[in-house]
């Protein structure tokens, strides 16, 4: 019965991923639909905003995952190491967005939200965010993709501030040296974006290394690693019943 409640489980949300990849692929065809009919250069760069990005890399490797939770009753470590990388930077994503239509409300400048940003900067993350504490047969994640995480970003920050000066257009106002006031305003605004990427990062590792209860995973990949044989025959016996 617990094996049958088990596969189960995986096939559910196998499904909701599959579903979830499908809601933020149709909400990035219609930002990018809605976002050309307004004639304008950020909408013409659509592919070189973070969020767009990472959310295209969010429904290519959901795709797989819940291709993967449908056949197997774990997810493989590479896959819980990628949806941990890319869900901070979905996150993170979203958090900077919020952020900054915050401080346009502040400062009375108008920011046109769409359903399909409010999808794909809110709603999908904070899903995601429950998917991540609830999902079964997953694994924990190491430590060492919190500064794994920070590389994506970089790399982006410098391609970006290299395309910037060429097209005279940035994606966000803080990279955008005529909208600050100066290398101190950008290095901080630059710094606070990083932390809040390692930050979003070490929230999910956490979260992927407590023991809850209902959390079908290893209870340590180090731990199961090392189980001498009695124990590993006591749980091929238990996750056959």
């Amino acid at each position: 019965m617990g094996g049958d409640a088990a596969v189960k489980a995986r096939t559910v949300f196998g499904l909701l991923r599959l579903g979830a990849a499908a809601v933020c692929l149709v909400a990035l065809i219609h930002r990018l639909a809605w976002g050309l009919a307004s004639n304008t250069i950020a909408s013409q760069n659509f592919f070189a905003y973070l969020t767009n990005q990472s959310n295209i890399a969010f429904v290519v490797l959901l795709s797989i995952a819940g291709v993967i939770a449908m056949r197997t009753a774990r997810d493989p470590r590479w896959l819980t190491v990628a949806l941990a990388l890319v869900l901070t930077w979905t996150i993170t994503a979203g958090l900077v967005f919020a952020i900054l239509v915050w401080q346009a409300g502040i400062r009375g400048i108008r920011i046109d939200v769409p359903w399909s940003d409010q999808v794909l900067h809110f709603w999908l993350p904070a899903v995601t965010v429950a998917a991540w504490a609830l999902a079964p047969g997953h694994r924990s994640v190491p430590w060492r993709v919190i500064p794994v995480t920070l590389a994506y970003p970089v790399i982006w920050g410098v391609a970006t501030m290299i395309r910037g000066p060429l097209i005279g257009w940035y994606p966000y106002y803080f990279l955008d040296p005529r909208q600050v006031s100066g290398p101190m305003e950008f290095l901080a605004s630059s710094a606070i974006a990083l932390g809040t990427f390692a930050a979003v990062a070490t929230l999910l590792v956490l979260i992927s290394r407590m023991p809850l209860p209902r959390r079908q995973r290893t209870e340590g990949e180090d731990a199961s690693d090392a189980a001498p044989p009695e124990q590993a025959t006591v749980g091929e016996r238990v996750a056959q019943t």
